[in-house]
Parts: structure tokens; C-alpha cells; sequence
């Protein structure tokens, strides 16, 4: 069983982010779960989105301690990285996480900006950040990750999206 958890602001898309991994998983026979948590603010306060998945049953749909946290904002890794898993890994927004939490396997990504200076838009961070976790949990195919993105996205937007999710992939490769 693996446990995810996608934290930010609300606004930056982790929730979505999560639901497509989810969903990529049920499509190539997983079971999954996922759930999802913001504060009473639409944007700009924390959100958490978490996703189980196992190849067996899954009895509780709540992540208790994860193997993966995205923090896009310092908040988040302030607010959600606290129950990290030793062994698990945390993965950053270099540029809004400037106060590195102390943990042993940490990747640093400039999700954000990578967004703004490829695709043209701060909006499409969530789909970078999809692309850098499909690649360093190895828990999904790339490829069912982009046909749930088409899936999931407005039609106007799918080329800036999956030039996004490449771009998300592509920094994992970069920073290793």
C-alpha cells in the first residue's frame, strides 16, 4: 500500500492533481482511494488532497502516515509533512517552500515557475507537479496519467497540460 498526500493553497490544484492520480490507478486495476481537505477560505488557504493505493483491499481511506508529500506552499510543508513516513520522500516547490523541512529523501522542484516559463501560466503548477510524482513514485504508467488529464481538463487546455505533465516529468530527470 502506498499513501500520498498533495498539499498547497487552495487555488494551486493539488485536489485535482490527486483525483487524477487516483483515478489513473482504478484504470490500470488498482485500488484506490482518495479524499481531500481545505480550510473554509476558497483560495489561498491550506488544502490537502490524499490518495491510497493498494493492490489489495483498502480498509481505511485515510492516510495515516504517508510515503509521498507534495508541499507546493510553506504552509503546507509546515502544516502536512509533519507525519512523513522515515523513509518517505518530500517533495518541494523550490520556490515557495524556502524553509526546507529536515527530513532524509527531500526533491526540490521549481514547480511553479517551471509552469509560468513553459507552459505561460502559474495555473498549470498542479499538472507540473502531477508529471515530477507520476515519475519519482513510479506508481502509475505516464501514459494513463495523460489520457486521465484529457479526461479530466477543459478540451481548450489539454496541449498546455500535457506539455505541463512532460515538463513535471522532464524536472525529475533534470534534478536526479
Amino acid at each position: 500500500m502506498n499513501q500520498l498526500r498533495f498539499s498547497g493553497s487552495g487555488g494551486q490544484g493539488v485536489i485535482t492533481a490527486a483525483i487524477i492520480f487516483a483515478e489513473a490507478a482504478i484504470v490500470e486495476g488498482k485500488n484506490a482511494v482518495q479524499s481531500q481537505s481545505y480550510g473554509p477560505e476558497a483560495r489561498g488557504g491550506a488544502s490537502k488532497a490524499e490518495v491510497i493505493i493498494a493492490e489489495d483491499t483498502i480498509y481505511h481511506p485515510k492516510v495515516l502516515q504517508p510515503d509521498y508529500v507534495l508541499a507546493m506552499t510553506q504552509k503546507a510543508a509546515d502544516k502536512y509533512a509533519g507525519d512523513l513516513a522515515a523513509n518517505g520522500l518530500l517533495i518541494l516547490d523550490t520556490d515557495l517552500v524556502p524553509k526546507v523541512p529536515k527530513y532524509a529523501n527531500i526533491v526540490r522542484i521549481p514547480i511553479t515557475k517551471l509552469a509560468v516559463e513553459k507552459i505561460g501560466k502559474a495555473l498549470y503548477a498542479n499538472i507540473v507537479a502531477l508529471g515530477a510524482i507520476v515519475h519519482l513514485t513510479q506508481l502509475v504508467q505516464l501514459d494513463t496519467v495523460r489520457q486521465c488529464v484529457a479526461d479530466r481538463v477543459p478540451a481548450s487546455t489539454i496541449e498546455q497540460n500535457m506539455q505541463a505533465l512532460q515538463t513535471g516529468w522532464d524536472a525529475v530527470q533534470a534534478d536526479s
